[in-house]
């Protein structure tokens, strides 16, 4: 019996332990307690949540309804629009409006619009307040006057009379006051419609007149002149450039967008790289400036040809193979006709040109001049 007692003492113990290592000391009774109201709390929280959705998917329900709606009635009165366009298209045409456009720039704004809408109703207003006034006076008139029955001596009735005769060209004046200004403000609302008209079509016309300053106009005529000298100079760069890609095809000539006079170079080596002419290497330029003088070699009037062309030097800076171009390039202006004349100290030239007239120094700073058409003579250098 002891062990037994023991035994389940000991199961005690250990049922003890396990229980605070669980809970340590806590009262279960409470903790229970405590798990319910959780369990109540979170089941209130989740029939509020459904409710709450509930509530949402109303709303989205009725929403998407009225979206639906909404689009049925769009399309319901789009060829209701359709149809009443035109109609207002000719009464704008009617009214004297090119377009919607001018028909809502001619509009009075709507502050002033509605201000005058409201004096317009004031005045109205008054008029049927002193017609209906009026009207109960002479209807009463008329009454008593039907009567023939009064207590009132003659003199009194004829004040009586007389004092509403005055208060009826008075009304009578008020009335012409009140059409005198409903008159003017229709008169006020025409003029400003037919002055609204006047300035649209000068706003027209200033434009006009605006764009051509901006392209020609300055005091000192400098604007007009770069204007027409760009022309040429446009026309230049265009036969430049043909000449220019018969040489390389590297460089292309542009004109400068700041300073419409002035050339730049579209580098193909360099990824289409916009460069100055200031920025080429003696060689470069000499090929822009060769190109150049060519094109201009091109360009004619009635009354201009230029048929001669003469280069001094810059034949030194050149490559081989460039060398080689710039003299095709002049060899084929020769057969078209050109003079061309070459000043240059470049030896491998002399196998290129026929006809030379060279120059020797001798002693004493002077040099002898040889060639076709000229004499042995003797220049001082």
């Amino acid at each position: 019996k002891q062990r037994v007692q023991d035994k389940h003492k000991n199961e005690l113990d250990n049922l003890t332990t396990e229980r605070q290592g669980l809970y340590g000391q806590k009262n279960p009774d409470r903790e229970e307690r405590r798990s319910e109201e959780q369990v109540i709390e979170v089941e209130k929280f989740r029939d509020a949540t459904r409710e709450s959705r509930e509530q949402i998917r109303l709303q989205l329900n009725d929403l998407k309804s009225r979206i639906t709606a909404l689009h049925e009635n769009i399309s319901k009165r789009e060829p209701e629009l359709d149809k009443l366009e035109p109609s207002f298209m000719t009464s704008c045409k009617k009214a004297g409006f090119e377009d919607e456009q001018t028909f809502i720039s001619s509009r009075l704004a709507p502050e002033k619009r509605e201000k005058l809408t409201r004096q317009a109703k004031g005045l109205d207003d008054r008029q049927a307040e002193i017609t209906t006034r009026k009207k109960a006076i002479e209807s009463r008139l008329a009454q008593e006057t039907a009567k023939k029955i009064t207590a009132i001596p003659f003199d009194d009735l004829k004040r009586d009379q007389t004092a509403s005769q005055e208060f009826l060209k008075k009304l009578g004046e008020e009335i012409g006051a009140i059409k005198q200004k409903l008159n003017d403000n229709r008169e006020a609302k025409n003029r400003h419609q037919e002055q609204q008209l006047i300035i649209e079509a000068r706003k027209k016309e200033s434009a006009k007149w605006n764009s051509l300053h901006s392209l020609i106009g300055s005091a000192d005529g400098k604007k007009y002149r770069n204007f027409a000298q760009g022309l040429t100079f446009e026309l230049m760069v265009s036969h430049a450039n043909q000449q220019l890609e018969k040489m390389t095809d590297r460089y292309l000539l542009i004109r400068d967008r700041k300073q419409p006079l002035e050339l730049n170079v579209i580098d193909h080596y360099q990824a289409g790289e916009i460069r100055s002419t200031k920025n080429l290497s003696g060689g470069e330029s000499f090929i822009v400036s060769l190109a150049l003088a060519l094109g201009l070699s091109k360009m004619a009037s009635r009354k201009v040809r230029v048929d001669s062309l003469f280069l001094d030097e810059g034949f030194g800076t050149l490559d081989e193979d460039a060398l080689e171009t710039a003299l095709e390039t002049l060899a084929g202006l020769q057969q078209d006709g050109k003079l061309i004349g070459v000043i240059s100290h470049v030896s491998a030239l002399k196998e290129r040109i026929s006809t030379q007239i060279t120059v020797q120094p001798v002693s004493g700073g002077k040099s002898t001049i040889q060639g076709p058409g000229c004499a042995m003579k003797i220049e001082n250098n």
